[in-house]
């Protein structure tokens, strides 16, 4: 049996992953000095059980010192194994040195973890040169795709849709997320010229006059592909699309500005948000009952 433990903001994932499983909802406190110092005690008993910390790293640094506490703690009261269900795995963009002196934070991160944990267990990572979370982490790790939730969505409640990817690296995922829906399917061409100026084309768009158009994405910060791509779509005669995100990070104030401009938008909960309609927690459970940590990473 698995003992999850949430750290805050996590206890609606970490019990349903529990129910899921049949496994045992641990309860941890976590509170700061006025000094702003981390306080951290495991009020479950975890000697010889394996745990899991659940954490979601949207937004990591204020978690951070109390997630590390915590694993340090488990290992020092004898759990038989300590690990790492982050449905978002924060810090996977800085993956090589881009001007001289930069932090390759990627690697420090995945290191840094890897000193506590022994395995991780997360959803859809942001990757770009890195092509698998075993180059980095020398722990086990388990990727979990969102693709089946995000196509069953789609499924069950957009009529008539049409898939639309972020940019031709997405197209692998993006056939994959609408061939499940039943639904077409096509990319953007997305030039940027900065974090918050994108330049939107829909090759082929003309081809599926009447369809619902449908935008995913593996993650949101800014939003600026979306918000223009939804601009685009809107001028060229289409109504406002939905909006489907696996992560929605929405930093400032682009959830209210996407609003505007979509007709509905939905996340998974791999990140707490107002538009979390999806749960991950069933395609998190099959890696849930191997928490031996005897998988391997791929």
């Amino acid at each position: 049996m698995t003992l999850y433990i949430p750290l805050p903001g996590n206890t609606a994932m970490a019990s349903e992953l529990a129910r899921l499983t049949g496994g045992e909802l641990g309860t941890l406190a976590v509170r700061r000095f006025p000094d702003e110092e981390t306080y951290v005690r495991i009020e479950t008993d975890v000697r010889g059980k394996h745990v899991d910390l659940v954490c979601t790293l949207a937004r990591p640094d204020p978690q951070l010192t109390g997630l590390l506490f915590a694993a340090a703690t488990a290992r020092e009261l004898g759990a038989e194994s300590v690990g790492l269900i982050a449905p978002y795995l924060a810090y996977m963009r800085q993956d090589r040195r881009f001007s001289e002196g930069e932090s390759v934070s990627a690697r420090h991160f995945a290191r840094m973890l890897s000193s506590v944990f022994d395995r991780l267990v997360t959803v859809d990572p942001h990757l770009h040169r890195i092509h698998d979370l075993g180059e980095i982490f020398p722990i086990a790790t388990r990727v979990v795709h969102a693709a089946p939730a995000l196509a069953d969505w789609i499924w069950q409640n957009v009529e008539n849709p049409l898939v639309i990817g972020p940019d031709s690296e997405s197209e692998q995922w993006v056939s994959d997320v609408a061939s499940r829906a039943g639904a077409p399917y096509l990319v953007l061409s997305k030039t940027r010229h900065g974090d918050r100026d994108v330049e939107i084309a829909a090759p082929g768009l003309a081809d599926w006059a009447g369809r619902q158009p449908v935008l995913i994405d593996d993650i949101v910060s800014s939003g600026r592909t979306m918000i223009e791509a939804a601009r685009h779509f809107h001028s060229a005669g289409f109504p406002k699309p939905v909006c489907v995100v696996v992560h929605a990070i929405f930093a400032d104030q682009s959830y209210a500005t996407l609003q505007t401009v979509a007709s509905r938008i939905v996340s998974t909960n791999s990140v707490r948000h107002p538009s979390a309609e999806i749960s991950i927690a069933p395609l998190l459970v099959e890696t849930g009952k191997a928490n031996t940590g005897a998988f391997g990473s791929h």
